[in-house]
């Protein structure tokens, strides 16, 4: 370890520009330092299972908590699955896994089960994490720790230049990760994301215990670490972008058969849905209803590098959906399984409106208060549901066993329970 490096581990928060307000430490007027290397080199790529096996015993060895980050190739690839792992332990080193060569990790997780695992941003690399075999029963998520504690960035970069005063380079973050080999310039660069993981949960520990928030953000890690995985999205191709300018039943049916084919065909292909056919020529597709190819052609989307086959199979979905019984045909617009947007409830019910807009306000100050977002603090689902259906009984026991129910923690719970009664108490303005 060099002499920068063992400054890092030993320091204590600083704040070159990225701490959070009214922090009370020490004031870092030294330049931030580039970080250009691992302290042990690139590791090379664990690409079989010989190799795997030596660094599972290697990190079943180590001690401490484990950084863990992984590198999708979103953009480029069908799905989101993980194209390298990356993992750092005190007494192993750096280790970058290749998923590919090596698509069953479930040995490392059973050798890591029990270790607090460090990630950034954890709800983004889990389910790719899952997928392989690699879920953690302990987790600190720097970036979820950096929001608490009140920092106004907690992008990865931002956060170790401002908590420990390096520079992390980022330049290959959006790169097909899917590349085989892959380029030592990005290896590096998967391998410093890792580096000084640790060593920043380690700082915003201190600055979140120093805070009183260190429990609210333990609670928050145990939320994360052991909600069950997401259940499929109901009608995916309802997201697709641009959807608001489709008002008839049957352009929402030309919508859903060329979001599908588009699907099938990205599938198939392992590459991303946007590079087979893009959200703007389905839409535009959809609003046209096109009568046949050539119409097809004429649209934004389907020009003159589109094949005779390609424009045909585009077609075939139109068609498909025009020959849709009206019983077929889709809705306009989803069930609704909670309140109603917020901007109808003034007709629908004013007293709910006035409530809301208490509420709203009393979170806005209390949040401010404690230095994190709204949205850290409540999330904002859970007090719309609150205010539109409150009990019927408004006092401290009845809102406390609502927040519970809608999956609010403790430390939320105990917090926001005052304002909430005061709010739906509020009558219409």
């Amino acid at each position: 370890m060099t002499d920068a490096h063992e400054t890092a581990a030993d320091s204590s928060l600083r704040t070159t520009g990225g701490a959070p307000p009214d922090d009370g430490g020490s004031s870092a007027t030294e330049a931030p330092i580039p970080l250009l290397e691992p302290r042990e080199g690139i590791p090379p790529v664990i690409a079989d299972e010989a190799a795997l096996a030596r660094v599972i015993a290697a990190f079943e060895a180590g001690s401490g908590p484990v950084a863990v980050d992984a590198e999708r190739a979103s953009g480029y690839r069908y799905g989101q699955r993980a194209y390298l792992v990356q993992l750092r332990r005190q007494g192993a080193g750096t280790a970058l896994i290749d998923p590919v060569a090596c698509p069953d990790l479930s040995a490392l997780g059973e050798a890591l089960s029990g270790v607090e695992w460090v990630l950034h941003a954890a709800t983004q690399d889990l389910p790719c994490l899952r997928e392989i075999g690699m879920v953690p029963t302990r987790l600190f998520d720097t970036e979820l720790a950096g929001r608490l504690a009140g920092f106004p960035r907690v992008g990865l970069g931002a956060m170790v230049e401002g908590v420990l005063g390096y520079v992390l380079e980022k330049g290959h973050s959006a790169v097909d990760w899917s590349t085989r080999p892959l380029p030592e310039p990005w290896l590096r660069y998967a391998a410093l994301d890792v580096e000084l993981l640790v060593d920043l949960r380690d700082a915003l520990e201190k600055e979140l215990d120093r805070q009183g928030k260190l429990e609210w953000a333990n609670q928050e890690f145990d939320a994360i670490a052991s909600a069950p995985p997401p259940e499929p999205r109901k009608d995916p191709w309802r997201r697709t972008s641009g959807m608001h300018k489709v008002r008839r039943r049957r352009q929402l049916a030309v919508v859903r058969e060329l979001w599908q084919t588009r699907d099938r065909i990205a599938q198939r292909r392992d590459v991303s849905p946007g590079k087979v056919l893009g959200d703007a020529a389905i839409v535009e597709a959809a609003l046209a209803v096109p009568a046949n190819v050539h119409a097809l052609a004429a649209l934004n989307g389907f020009g003159h590098r589109m094949s005779k086959r390609q424009l045909e199979q585009w077609q075939a979905a139109v068609d498909r959906a025009k020959a849709l019984s009206e019983a077929q045909l889709p809705q306009p617009g989803q069930p609704v399984t909670g309140p109603p947007p917020p901007r109808a409830w003034a007709d629908k019910d004013p007293v709910a409106a006035a409530r809301l807009s208490a509420a709203r306000t009393g979170v806005s100050a209390l949040a401010e208060r404690l230095g994190m977002p709204q949205e850290n603090l409540i999330t904002p689902d859970t007090v719309r549901r609150v205010c539109w259906e409150p009990p019927a009984v408004v006092d401290a026991e009845s809102v406390v066993a609502a927040l519970a129910g809608y999956g609010a923690r403790p430390w939320q719970v105990e917090l926001v329970t005052p304002v909430l009664v005061e709010a739906l108490s509020v009558k219409e303005a």
